[in-house]
């Protein structure tokens, strides 16, 4: 063999085991993310409490959905005082038995100790973004499914007091008359799917935490490089803690679900908050 018929052949194998390392492994490598969660106003009696982060499931024919089945059976090994979903729980394909499989796989939800609760993302207001009645029916299921759905509603859950926006794609976006009702004096955290919310004259001087989705990290990502595809404006958003600099803190979780199955430097999370008093 030449030395350039071997290089040709080497080049080939990498690639092609990259190509099976990101269809049919990472996809699947799903890691719990670790992260502190300090928030002012906290009763003392929720200090370190584990607040349970769940994100973009896309449950549909794209890629095997028992595989989000196995992680919430993971999950639930770590009993956590909180759970909550950040929207886009089905990718919808216009197709009813998409309904069918969410109900399967919400059998298995993992539930919170002291309260489960749940936004919608895009997907889940069915083709172009516009179908009600999608989003209807997917918060039927989850409420269902023992948990408590926040369409630009607040619950307060031992304490802690958690706002869930709409989607900022669907039909019926309106937070800023749902963050006038924030009390700075208590604790509070709010879940929105779409970070690019965060860019919005909605907040009415919010200060505190804000729990995304949506962006998946990007899936696939460059060593050393931001990712390629982000289905949002403000490409900064990927994943992880931001600062926003006027007193309100993000988390992008990188989804536990795929819009496609393949992923490279960018595993599938579910993330596991330890709330602190601040």
């Amino acid at each position: 063999m030449t030395r350039k018929s071997f290089i040709k052949k080497s080049l080939l194998a990498t690639a092609g085991l990259s190509l099976f390392y990101s269809w049919q492994i990472e996809p699947f490598m799903l890691e719990f993310v670790k992260q502190d969660l300090p928030i002012k106003n906290l009763p003392s009696n929720l200090h370190n409490k584990i607040l349970m982060q769940i994100s973009d499931l896309h449950v549909g024919n794209r890629f095997d959905w028992n595989y989000l089945i196995d992680s919430f059976k993971q999950a639930k090994a770590y009993k956590p005082d909180f759970v909550v979903y950040t929207g886009d729980f089905v990718c919808w394909e216009d197709n009813p038995e998409q309904f069918e499989q969410l109900k399967t796989v919400m059998k298995e939800a993992v539930h919170g100790k002291l309260g489960t609760t749940a936004i919608l993302g895009n997907h889940d207001y069915g083709a172009e973004w516009r179908e009600e009645y999608v989003a209807d029916e997917v918060s039927k299921i989850l409420t269902a499914s023992k948990i408590q759905v926040l369409r630009d509603e607040k619950v307060n859950l031992s304490g802690l007091n958690i706002y869930g926006f709409e989607e900022l794609w669907g039909t019926n976006f309106h937070p800023e008359k749902l963050t006038k009702t924030i009390n700075p004096e208590e604790a509070n955290l709010v879940l929105c799917h779409n970070p690019d919310v965060c860019d919005l004259d909605v907040w009415n001087n919010y200060q505190g935490w804000i729990l995304s989705g949506h962006t998946h990290g990007g899936q696939c990502k460059p060593p050393f490089l931001p990712p390629l595809i982000l289905p949002v404006k403000n490409r900064k958003y990927t994943y992880g803690i931001f600062d926003l600099k006027d007193g309100r803190m993000l988390y992008i979780n990188r989804a536990l679900g795929h819009s496609y199955q393949v992923r490279f430097n960018c595993r599938p999370e579910i993330t596991l908050f330890t709330l602190k008093s601040i």
